[in-house]
């Protein structure tokens, strides 16, 4: 990759999280899966004030505290995204996942899951790594192309699916949403 230092991804991280938080800015209930250390969570929690879950199939880096600086409670769990029985169906207004869907194990069992607990028209925002990519030749992880990821958002039931690269080419961002009527795909 040339021109494209070793700590990219660390050097965007603060400006993806940024750009993640504008774009969901409206829905009051997000869930951050594959929230690793709940970075984003408390980002959303306290920048828009938002009711957030993060979930994790591993708490090793769950903070202690479970409130932003001014006081703002979100919550981490050790939960398998595979099946998310502690939310309702409807219930979520955005769901986001950030490095982490080429992590799944079943993604397209959580992909349905996530859309069993969206509200009709609720957005699904996708954020990875693309196979090619920087993180390709520092992780070596089996990384999706853009299409792959349309692909499997369409087998999910979403709609008005968006799949584009950003970042330099080095980031996936996909916007999908629930059909407005449940039961429609």
């Amino acid at each position: 990759m040339k021109g494209i230092p070793d700590d990219f991804y660390e050097r965007i991280k603060p400006r993806l999280c940024k750009r993640i938080g504008r774009d969901i800015r409206l829905a009051r209930t997000v869930l951050d899966l594959g929230c690793g250390s709940c970075d984003l969570v408390k980002y959303l929690a306290d920048a828009y004030h938002q009711q957030v879950t993060g979930v994790d199939i591993s708490s090793g880096s769950f903070p202690r505290k479970r409130h932003t600086g001014s006081g703002i409670r979100f919550r981490c769990l050790k939960k398998d995204a595979v099946s998310l029985g502690f939310v309702d169906d409807g219930a979520v207004d955005a769901v986001v996942t950030m490095w982490a869907l080429h992590e799944m194990e079943h993604p397209e069992a959580i992909l349905t899951e996530t859309r069993r607990v969206l509200r009709p028209g609720g957005e699904l925002l996708v954020v990875d790594f693309p196979r090619g990519s920087l993180a390709q030749r520092l992780w070596n992880e089996d990384y999706r192309t853009p299409e792959e990821v349309k692909r499997l958002l369409r087998g999910a039931g979403f709609e008005s699916i968006r799949v584009r690269l950003i970042e330099r080419e080095q980031v996936i961002w996909a916007r999908a949403y629930q059909p407005a009527v449940r039961g429609e795909a």
